[in-house]
């Protein structure tokens, strides 16, 4: 069978299930465009389609993005990832739980290896305050430095470099980068990213709120339209919170981890410019570096045998996470519903978009959609 033919038939299988609300997948293959379909709803109660040019909460495909940025502004001298956080931020001193407070890099927070914890906690007052409690789970209406603030109370998980743990040390670098360029983190997102690849629907503040994709969550009946805010239980067995209205309030502090919005299209053109296919915004340098595997071998990464870079995990080793992508692949996810990779050695860069969370992410979709492409390819040979 064909690639189209076998994305085509992934796609279906999810869509016709009810597993997944609407999709959009984009292939390209040696840089050309091999696949490109929008499936399924947008308001599945009416019978609205998903549209080509959808804007999707992107979650935490904002990460590469903000990555992107910081990286732009090392290649032209505004920072050094050797640099301590606390050039930029003096009060960034989170301690160890024996108190002690070691010196954290910015490499350190593009990497994810800090130390940080996922989590900011709220102060007792937060926690007993309806109206405060009212407003979202992310604090939508306090300040970026508010909520670094709350981040700084945690204890460090372990000293910066000695372990691997998803953070939110991409928040962080959200507020270097703003002092930076003496504005938002939306200002040197545009400045840097966005607007010279001409990603023009990518953004903190959705640019047409009409076309954000309804989002759906699952649930013991199928998924369901998110409520704001919205819990979903996750495969950990935990709660993952949703605020989907913080990408249309203009309220909202910028979260370099997760508060972007834009659509597939968008995001491919930075998927092209990790390959080296859209130019003008890291150097060749740059973008080598930032693909390799910065996790110490002995040290574990998200998955059996990934490691992580400086845009998303790396893949040190095929046969133990049981993968047919090459070794030196990146990928990553967002939580309302995406995935996406790039195999530099089979010249590979693929994104799937759902309004599904959390199917859409850590559901069957993507494991099906990756390996309908390697397979694909083999056929169309």
């Amino acid at each position: 069978m064909s690639l189209k033919s076998r994305l085509d038939d992934a796609l279906e299988a999810a869509t016709s299930t009810g597993a997944i609300v609407g999709a959009h997948v984009i292939v390209d293959h040696r840089g050309q465009r091999v696949y490109d379909k929008t499936i399924g709803y947008n308001d599945r109660d009416v019978g609205e389609s998903l549209a080509p040019d959808a804007i999707f909460r992107l979650s935490s495909l904002t990460k590469p993005i903000v990555a992107t940025a910081i990286l732009a502004m090392c290649d032209r001298g505004l920072l050094a990832l050797a640099d301590p956080v606390t050039k930029y931020l003096p009060d960034f001193q989170p301690a160890l739980p024996d108190g002690t407070r070691p010196t954290i890099l910015l490499d350190h927070l593009i990497t994810h290896t800090a130390g940080l914890g996922g989590e900011v906690p709220l102060f007792d007052d937060e926690r007993i305050d309806p109206a405060f409690l009212a407003v979202g789970l992310n604090r939508w209406h306090l300040s970026l430095e508010a909520n670094i603030q709350r981040l700084m109370r945690v204890p460090l998980q372990f000293a910066p470099g000695e372990g691997w743990a998803y953070s939110q040390g991409l928040d962080v670098l959200g507020l270097v980068a703003a002092k930076i360029v003496d504005g938002s983190l939306g200002d040197a997102v545009e400045e840097f990213v966005t607007g010279p690849l001409g990603m023009k629907d990518t953004a903190f503040l959705a640019v047409e709120p009409s076309r954000l994709a309804i989002p759906y969550a699952d649930s013991a009946d199928g998924p369901v339209p998110m409520q704001d805010p919205h819990s979903v239980l996750n495969r950990s067995g935990g709660v993952t919170p949703f605020s989907p209205g913080r990408n249309i309030d203009p309220r909202v502090y910028h979260a370099g981890g997760g508060g972007m919005s834009g659509t597939a299209e968008d995001f491919m053109l930075l998927l092209r410019a990790l390959l080296g296919l859209e130019g003008g915004v890291l150097a060749p340098a740059t973008i080598k570096a930032g693909l390799q595997d910065h996790v110490p071998a002995q040290i574990s990464g998200p998955d059996p045998g990934w490691g992580f870079g400086r845009f998303g995990a790396v893949l040190r080793d095929a046969d133990t996470a049981d993968c047919p992508c090459a070794a030196g692949t990146v990928r990553w996810g967002g939580i309302y519903g995406h995935t996406w990779f790039i195999d530099p050695e089979n010249h590979i860069a693929a994104l799937a978009m759902t309004n599904t969370a959390m199917s859409g992410y850590e559901g069957a979709l993507p494991v099906a959609v990756r390996d309908a492409i390697y397979d694909g390819l083999k056929d169309d040979a």
